[in-house]
């Protein structure tokens, strides 16, 4: 009688789990995600020696029209990539535990992600407006961190200790300016490739 009480128990709180966070989160879209932002990176700094800057000096560089106009193509196409693998493997994993995408949590979720990512935007905007390119790798790092922490709610904890590190990453680039570049190839790249790798383990 106790162990069906146990089972009835374990269904219960599966239910309420699957109810109240997102659980077709998968880590392999972390993975892809942290690939797409190397290779894109790799990319970038290619283009940035091209030019005559070297990431790896912790130089102040100007950066000029035509050069940043290079690099926000890269970030577009990394992002498009990162939220393409993103879909298709919550999808792939939505309909292999059979759960629907759409739900309010779903919502909850995108939205608690949306509103520091935008804020995010916006102030990197700003930076670079005002030619304060070197404060915005730092920036994305922290606000992407912020908005990961704030989505942690809806989905896996797990997230919310990448957001953490993120954010520490950020923090730590403001004082390596001229290096802003390296940190945030760390944080977008490396970071998601091994929390995508401990996701996919642990939740497989």
């Amino acid at each position: 009688m106790n162990q069906k009480h146990q089972e009835d128990l374990s269904h219960i709180r599966s239910m309420m789990e699957r109810s109240s966070r997102f659980i077709s989160l998968s880590g392999l879209s972390g993975v892809f995600a942290g690939l797409s932002a190397l290779i894109g990176g790799l990319f970038a700094m290619k283009l940035l020696q091209d030019n005559g800057i070297d990431v790896f000096a912790g130089n102040r560089n100007y950066y000029g029209k035509g050069l940043l106009l290079q690099l926000v193509i890269v970030a577009a196409t990394i992002l498009f990539f990162a939220l393409f693998f993103g879909v298709l493997f919550t999808v792939r994993k939505s309909k292999k535990l059979n759960l629907p995408i759409w739900t309010s949590t779903t919502r909850k979720l995108l939205l608690h992600l949306a509103i520091p990512l935008l804020a995010g935007g916006i102030f990197c905007l700003a930076m670079i407006f005002h030619d304060l390119i070197v404060f915005v790798a730092p920036s994305m790092l922290i606000f992407y961190g912020l908005a990961l922490i704030n989505a942690g709610n809806y989905t896996f904890s797990d997230i919310k200790y990448l957001g953490i590190c993120e954010v520490a990453l950020g923090c730590i680039a403001l004082f390596f300016l001229g290096s802003g570049f390296v940190f945030w190839m760390l944080g977008f790249g490396v970071l998601h490739v091994l929390y995508g790798l401990i996701l996919f383990k642990k939740y497989k």
